[in-house]
């Protein structure tokens, strides 16, 4: 009997040598973080010969670990899996089934633009962590991905590299003006800056002393500010795409992330809605994706627009306009806030509603309700009230809170029977799969 063919292994870019060099130097670099009196000691015992001597060994230490590092990784696509093999002392194979891949995402820091390579991520059911191949040239990632999807949608090995990248279709962009403009309105920055002018000013007319006073103004202007321009630089140029793998996220002014979000593993969708984005009539969309650590899928954008997307993630959810009120004897378990928690239930979708300045509103497909469960402590039995946690395949929780008790115990009962419904005529995990038959 012929023997099983050699399937072809290939390298990553060689780029990645020098990626990989600077993890000696970071073992050190933490160290002298960790311990910087003891690294100050250490220096000054060395003369000035001493030094020249160590870097001479050091950095081509370095040099030849990133280069046997990427000499002995490898990776191969056979007509089952994608294998890949690293390890320079402790070998490691990992062995990726193609019809258990997901979402596979492509990353591109700066100076892996500058140098044309692009970072694959593997995002696997099942799996905590992600593998990712680190680096490869920006072309062979991009059809690598390409091929990757195809199988995982079950094309046949001969079709797969054929297929090519799925065609795209642009659902929303995001403005920069519009992304600036939000981080503005946004409560958190100017919370920030308020702290930045005010303890700066209490402790001056305490102590009298400058230092002080810009030992404690510097860190709280740079953490406003990080906040507001970390936030616009990843989310900068933020672009969804639909496809039939899924909805494609294009994002990153430095470093540029495309992330695809498969809609039959969203288990939730939460629109944010903070008090001084009411006006404009922006909204923020997250999601709570099984087995993926996305978490936004619109950074901001018009009410309408942004129902007009999760329409896509969830298809045939209405987002509720109209939504049951707690009931107003709940004013004695949470004054002021009760108002802010609403609830709607809907033939396809569970809509649970809270936050009084910054509202909430998580939408739960039927379909991807594992448990319900029912809490009560003594002061809300005192006042009949109940709260009601929908728990869901992301290891999340969704909470309607002070609900009517009666109200809830019928919910128990009748969520069984919705969600063994939904399940029934949910859609498959990925579209391209739907999209086949």
């Amino acid at each position: 009997m012929p023997g099983r063919p050699l399937v072809a292994e290939r390298r990553l870019h060689p780029v990645t040598p020098f990626r990989r060099a600077w993890a000696p130097l970071a073992v050190l670099a933490g160290w002298a973080v960790h311990d910087p009196n003891g690294a100050q000691e250490q220096l000054t015992r060395l003369t000035g010969t001493m030094l020249l001597i160590g870097v001479a060994v050091l950095v081509p230490a370095a040099g030849l670990y990133g280069f046997l590092s990427w000499w002995f990784t490898h990776y191969a696509v056979t007509d089952t899996e994608l294998r890949i093999r690293t390890g320079l002392l402790f070998r490691r194979t990992a062995h990726i089934r193609l019809e258990r891949v997901q979402a596979v995402d492509l990353s591109r820091p700066l100076l892996a633009r500058v140098a044309g390579v692009a970072k694959l991520r593997i995002d696997v059911v099942g799996a905590d962590d992600k593998d990712e191949l680190a680096f490869l040239g920006e072309r062979e990632a991009r059809a690598l991905r390409a091929e990757l999807l195809a199988r995982a949608a079950g094309f046949t090995p001969e079709t797969a590299r054929e297929v090519g990248e799925a065609p795209a279709r642009t659902l929303l962009s995001v403005p920069a003006r519009e992304l600036a403009r939000s981080l503005v309105l946004t409560g958190a920055t100017w919370g920030s800056l308020c702290a930045a002018l005010i303890l700066p000013t209490v402790l001056w007319f305490v102590t009298g002393s400058a230092w002080t006073v810009l030992a404690a103004a510097v860190p709280l202007l740079g953490a406003a500010g990080a906040s507001s321009v970390g936030r616009f630089v990843t989310e900068f140029d933020w672009t969804v795409s639909e496809s039939p793998d899924g909805l494609r996220i294009d994002h990153g002014l430095l470093d540029r992330a495309h992330e695809t979000v498969p809609p039959g593993r969203v288990q939730t969708v939460r629109i944010v809605e903070p008090l001084l984005w009411r006006w404009p009539g922006w909204v923020r969309v997250e999601l709570d994706v099984a087995g993926s650590d996305n978490s936004v899928l619109i950074p901001v954008a018009p009410r309408a627009v942004a129902e007009s997307v999760i329409a896509r993630v969830l298809p045939g959810v209405t987002v509720p306009r109209e939504t049951s009120p707690a009931p107003r004897r709940a004013r004695w378990c949470l004054p002021v806030w009760w108002r802010g928690h609403r609830l709607a239930v809907t033939g396809t979708v569970l809509a649970a509603r809270s936050g009084l300045l910054r509202r909430r509103l998580s939408l739960v497909p039927h379909a991807k309700v594992q448990s319900v469960r029912l809490t009560q402590g003594p002061w809300k039995r005192l006042w009949r009230l109940a709260d009601v946690h929908v728990d869901t395949g992301a290891d999340k929780t969704v909470t309607a809170r002070l609900r009517d008790a009666g109200e809830a115990a019928r919910f128990l009962g009748e969520q069984a029977e919705r969600s063994r419904t939904g399940r029934g005529d949910a859609l498959p995990d990925r579209w391209m799969t739907a999209g086949r038959g």
